[in-house]
């Protein structure tokens, strides 16, 4: 029998946002603006990356890469921990329950 799977836009917002927090960290601690980001990762506003770390928007996966070698972080932790606020009914098939205690690290 198919597991019911629903996120409430109530969840998803606190996904986003959580996932927002995360991401203004990881700027935070590479001492780049929002606009030098915004920049290194091929957004044409650097208005979207403050969109982004308030929960509004969502990074768009062709630019994971550049993201996280901005912000100085393992690619495949960084997908990870998007895969955990945004899609995380993928990230459970994937590596089972969410850990709230793994993040990406800084390379």
């Amino acid at each position: 029998m198919a597991e019911k799977l629903k996120v409430t836009g109530e969840k998803s917002k606190k996904l986003r946002k959580k996932g927002g927090t995360y991401l203004k960290k990881l700027r935070a601690a590479s001492g780049l603006t929002q606009r030098e980001l915004a920049e290194q990762t091929g957004f044409k506003y650097y208005t979207f990356i403050s969109q982004i770390e308030n929960g509004v928007g969502r990074i768009p996966p062709n630019l994971y890469k550049p993201y996280a070698k901005a912000v100085g972080v393992d690619l495949a932790e960084f997908v990870k921990e998007m895969l955990r606020c945004y899609d995380p009914y993928t990230y459970k098939c994937l590596f089972g329950p969410a850990s709230k205690k793994k993040k990406a690290t800084k390379r």
